[in-house]
C-alpha cells in the first residue's frame, strides 16, 4: 500500500518558506504598533488631566476629566497664528513639490535625451543628503537673497529637500504609462502638456495624492529649518510655538500636553484618512 505524503516546498537550503500569516507575526505587528501609537495617545489624554494628577500618576487616566487645558490654548490668539502660519507654508511647500517633482519625472520618465539617467541618479542622490548638514550654509545663501524672516525661507529649501524623494515615487508611474496612450493624444491634437494634464495626473493620482502628503505632513512638523529663518515670533509655527509654550509654562505639564496634542492633530488626520493612498502610491513606485 502506497501512503500519500504532503510536503512544503522547501525555500533554498533545505529551508521552509516564511509564513508572514502565523500568531508570532500579528503579535510582533501589534507590538509594533502599541510602542508607535502609545506616544500619541498618551500625549493627547495628558491634556485632560491636571500636572497635579500626572505627577501623581504619570501612567492614569483623567479622573476627573478636564477640558480647560484645551480650551485654554484654543482660546489663545498667537496659537491660530502659528497655525496659520503653518499651514500657508505647508500648503505652499506641498504645491511647490507636486508641481516640480511631476514637471521633473514626465521628463524623466518620457523624455530621451543624453544624461538622463545620470540626471536622476543625481537626484535619488538627494535622499542620502542630511538636511541638518546644509542649515548653515543654507541659511547664509537665504540671508544674502534677503529671504530671512519670510515664508519664502522655509518653503523653498523644503520643496528643495523634498525634491529626490518626489521623484523617485513620481517615475514610476509615469514610466508605466503605455507610450499607445501618448499615440493616441498626439494624434487627438493633444501636445504634451495635454497628455500631461488629460491623461497622466488622472492616472497617476495615487503616486500625486502620496508625494503630496508626505511633504505635508514633514513640513508640518518641521522644527530646525523654520527655527533658525523665522526670527520673526509673529511668523512661528506650530512646531515652534510648542517650544515657546513649554519655555513660557514649564511647570504646567498638562498644558503643554494639550498644545502638544493640538499642534500635531492636523498632520496626524491627515496622515491618517489618506493612508490607503499612500499605500497605492508607494506600492506602486516600488513594483516600477
Amino acid at each position: 500500500m502506497t501512503v500519500a505524503v504532503n510536503t512544503v516546498p522547501a525555500g533554498p537550503a533545505g529551508r521552509r518558506p516564511v509564513r508572514w500569516g502565523t500568531p508570532l507575526t500579528y503579535a510582533l505587528a501589534l507590538a509594533v504598533a502599541a510602542v508607535s501609537i502609545a506616544p500619541v495617545v498618551y500625549v493627547v489624554v495628558g491634556g485632560f488631566r491636571t500636572t497635579p494628577q500626572i505627577v501623581a500618576d504619570p501612567a492614569g487616566l483623567p479622573d476627573p476629566w478636564v477640558w480647560e487645558n484645551y480650551s485654554r490654548v484654543l482660546t489663545r490668539s498667537d496659537f491660530w497664528r502659528q497655525a496659520f502660519n503653518s499651514a500657508v507654508i505647508a500648503l505652499g511647500t506641498t504645491l511647490g513639490v507636486v508641481v516640480l517633482g511631476m514637471a521633473a519625472a514626465f521628463v524623466l520618465a518620457r523624455y530621451t535625451f543624453r544624461g538622463r539617467e545620470t540626471l536622476y541618479t543625481f537626484f535619488t542622490l538627494g535622499l542620502l543628503f542630511p538636511a541638518g548638514a546644509a542649515i548653515l550654509p543654507l541659511y547664509l545663501m537665504l540671508r544674502d537673497l534677503s529671504l530671512v524672516n519670510s515664508y519664502y525661507a522655509v518653503i523653498l529649501p523644503q520643496v528643495a529637500f523634498s525634491l529626490p524623494l518626489t521623484i523617485v515615487i513620481l517615475r514610476p508611474f509615469l514610466s508605466a504609462i503605455p507610450r499607445e496612450l501618448e499615440d493616441a493624444a498626439a494624434i487627438d491634437g493633444a501636445g504634451r502638456l495635454g497628455f500631461l494634464w488629460r491623461i497622466v495626473l488622472p492616472l497617476s493620482r495615487p503616486a500625486v495624492v502620496t508625494v503630496g502628503i508626505l511633504a505635508f505632513v514633514a513640513s508640518w512638523n518641521a522644527f530646525l529649518l523654520p527655527l533658525l529663518v523665522l526670527g520673526d515670533v509673529s511668523l512661528h509655527t506650530l512646531p515652534l510655538g510648542v517650544q515657546n509654550f513649554s519655555s513660557q509654562y514649564t511647570t504646567d505639564t498638562a498644558g503643554v500636553l494639550a498644545f502638544t496634542s493640538l499642534a500635531m492633530l492636523p498632520a496626524l488626520l491627515f496622515f491618517t484618512l489618506a493612508e490607503k493612498q499612500i499605500v497605492g502610491g508607494l506600492q506602486g513606485a516600488v513594483k516600477g
